[in-house]
């Protein structure tokens, strides 16, 4: 029998190493945040829904903390300690606890920090609250099949790729995007937990 999964989305929620902290996501941090919108366009590219305005990413980050009320989801802020400052975003969400499952999602991080670990610290800090602290069997991830940096990026640190939901969503700019799903186990947490570690610290030893 499978114990029953509890993730308390009203509880402040801290993730930090000596690299990244991520706590949660509020109205206010569109000021750390919105500046991203205008200096590096390229971030919104694939996004679902239009981010061209400083009040679109009001709305989206309205939408993210509505969906921590409703319990489906739980968005973070990233502040990469390196730089100093705030960077980006990333969630949970389509939380299941019945089915011991969720998706990671809705992740950007400011050009500046690409290359330099800050995804990889932020993935093992959420990938073991989700496998070791909650207990999900199974963590999911979706992106636009054109979208290869961040295929890539996921596929890097360990994730299985599933298959492709064929014209399965519609795009901030009229069409409609392939999804490719892509997943990690708990089983094979154990595995590709030891090869994050010793990715970071060799990450780590050259920055």
């Amino acid at each position: 029998m499978h114990r029953k999964l509890v993730f308390d989305t009203s509880n402040d929620i801290i993730l930090e190493n000596e690299r990244v902290l991520l706590r949660p996501l509020v109205q206010d941090d569109a000021v750390y945040l919105s500046a991203y919108v205008k200096e590096e366009p390229t971030l919104w590219k694939y996004a679902l829904t239009p981010i061209t305005t400083e009040q679109e990413f009001d709305q989206y980050i309205k939408t993210a903390i509505e969906s921590r009320g409703l319990k489906t989801a739980y968005p973070f802020i990233v502040f990469d300690k390196l730089q100093k400052k705030y960077v980006g975003s990333t969630r949970f969400y389509d939380i299941q606890l019945e089915n011991s499952s969720t998706q990671f999602g809705y992740t950007w991080y400011s050009e500046k920090t690409w290359g330099t670990g800050l995804n990889e610290h932020c993935k093992l800090l959420l990938l073991t609250y989700a496998f070791e602290t909650i207990g999900f069997e199974r963590v999911e991830f979706r992106a636009d099949n054109r979208n290869k940096r961040s295929i890539a990026a996921m596929q890097k640190i360990g994730c299985t790729v599933e298959g492709i939901l064929r014209n399965h969503l519609p795009t901030s700019d009229g069409t409609r995007r392939d999804s490719i799903v892509l997943s990690m186990l708990k089983n094979d947490w154990p595995t590709i937990k030891a090869g994050f570690l010793a990715r970071i610290k060799k990450l780590d030893q050259n920055k």
